[in-house]
């Protein structure tokens, strides 16, 4: 079912490639200063829009072969579905969907400039995948992306599609949106995702768990300061404290499976351990898994490291394990009610 390359490895690596190592020094002698001296308002944002766009472009483009399907059911005010259908070169199954969520602080990505992790994650399950594009900012501020995914989520299931058989993933902000959404959910008494798939989740969105791994060790990609500031174009005066920016899993026992992946040398890897060890806590099960030498969102950049493929396979059987194991657990339900 995967590409070659995209099993060559089973647990993460006990240290990272040369190859990585290399891109993460070109990376922090590049990509970080450049970034660095773009403003952090409109202007900039188009600016950095372009570079993202142009570098995930060159560096993980979407697999040969893949069906994009373009969706747009926008409407003038509120929430709205926007997004693509993904489907990858040996993409067969429809029983059942990712729902992925890109990241990108609130205000850089898109299902386009994702779909070398879309493609590929639909490619090595055979699942398809909605990539849901959200209202960016600074144009649009907080909750408008909380709201556009959860919209998206609705609308798949009123498309027909078991809640007990959709899997969310995102990366980076996408993954807080992820969080938040699955929360939500649990919270009002409705059916959560079956399992969730994240990438260098963002979990404190004050960044001072980024500073203090920061203090420790330098991110080749960006600074927690300059990362503040472009949350700030979407939450702006928002309370960081508040609930839906800062997360308690008391009492969401019933959070589904959740695997979590982070580079080691990203400053977010605070992030993710954090999420982890709080979903732990609240009886949660959650896999987590930091990957030696690797930059923030390092899986959508195969191009660049070789571990990116083997980190999204993992991912993939993870996918395909817990829609596996929910079915089973289906299948045992109806048996007791016969």
């Amino acid at each position: 079912m995967q590409s070659e390359g995209m099993r060559q490895q089973k647990t993460p690596p006990a240290r990272a490639s040369l190859r990585s190592h290399a891109a993460a020094g070109v990376t922090s002698l590049t990509f970080r200063p450049l970034t660095s001296v773009i403003p952090a308002n409109r202007a900039g944002v188009l600016v950095t829009r372009r570079i993202a766009a142009t570098s995930m472009a060159l560096l993980g483009p979407g697999l040969s072969g893949s069906r994009i399907v373009p969706v747009d059911r926008t409407t003038r005010r509120g929430p709205s579905v926007r997004g693509e259908w993904v489907r990858g070169p040996r993409a067969h199954r429809d029983d059942a969907v990712i729902l992925y969520v890109h990241g990108s602080g609130y205000a850089i990505c898109s299902a386009r400039t994702h779909r070398g992790i879309t493609t590929r994650l639909s490619h090595a399950t055979g699942l398809p995948v909605f990539s849901c594009d959200y209202r960016l900012a600074p144009r649009h501020r907080f909750p408008s992306a909380a709201d556009d995914v959860r919209a998206a989520y609705e609308w798949l299931i009123a498309e027909g599609h078991d809640p007990g058989r959709i899997v969310l993933a995102g990366d980076s902000a996408g993954g807080h949106l992820s969080v938040d959404l699955t929360l939500q959910l649990i919270q009002e008494g409705a059916p959560p995702p079956a399992a969730l798939a994240l990438f260098s989740p963002l979990f404190d969105p004050t960044f001072e768990l980024a500073a203090g791994r920061e203090r420790v060790r330098r991110d080749p990609m960006t600074s927690a300061a300059r990362a503040q500031r472009l949350l700030d174009l979407y939450f702006v005066d928002e309370d960081r404290a508040a609930p839906r920016m800062t997360f308690s899993f008391e009492g969401a026992g019933s959070f589904p499976a959740t695997l979590v992946q982070a580079g080691g040398r990203e400053m977010m890897a605070a992030d993710a351990e954090e999420l982890a060890r709080s979903l732990g806590e609240s009886g949660g099960r959650c896999e987590l898994e930091i990957w030696p030498g690797q930059m923030h969102v390092f899986q959508a950049f195969p191009r660049l490291v070789p571990e990116a493929g083997a980190a999204l396979a993992r991912a993939a059987d993870f996918v395909v394990a817990e829609l596996e194991a929910a079915e089973r657990r289906g299948s045992f339900q109806l048996l007791k009610e016969a």
